[in-house]
């Protein structure tokens, strides 16, 4: 298994450890079904906010429930290990829940990132950031990259 992808208690313990080196940790998560370029751009411009980026993965049947049936296209062991070979991404934990809220609560980030698409007072897990002293940040998306207009191009394609 791929050193970046972690448990969610073996990560809880690595960041606690590597804190203490005075490291700062980002923080953001999403499906990363099909990996495209605004999906770089946004993991690398996070990165840049710290010295450490985690990235939470919803689990297949997460997607699911997000996406509808035909979601996720690659499984969730796939979109982990696709976004650990990434040299921007330090870890990557996956979660089954709805919203990543209990896995931000046990990381406790010194920076939350989400996409700029988020309004600043929706973004799941602020609360918790910026209580502890942290900060949320969003990014802008490259326009006209989606997953989903992805998926709808290669549909057009096979037809």
């Amino acid at each position: 298994m791929n050193q970046k992808i972690r448990s969610l208690e073996e990560l809880t313990a690595q960041l606690e450890h590597d804190r203490g080196k005075g490291k700062k940790v980002v923080f953001t998560n999403g499906c990363f079904d099909l990996l495209h370029v605004g999906h770089i751009r946004y993991l690398q411009q996070a990165r840049r906010m710290g010295d450490l980026l985690v990235v939470a993965i919803n689990t297949d049947d997460s997607v699911r429930k997000l996406k509808g049936p035909s979601r996720p296209v690659q499984p969730e062991q796939d979109r982990a290990e696709i976004l650990a070979g990434l040299e921007c991404v330090d870890y990557v934990v996956s979660f089954e829940q709805d919203t990543p809220l209990s896995v931000i609560e046990h990381l406790k980030p010194d920076v939350l990132v989400k996409g700029a698409d988020w309004p600043v007072e929706q973004i799941v897990g602020r609360e918790v950031v910026e209580g502890s002293g942290g900060r949320v940040a969003t990014i802008s998306y490259v326009e006209g990259v989606s997953t989903s207009a992805l998926i709808e191009r290669i549909c057009k394609i096979v037809e």
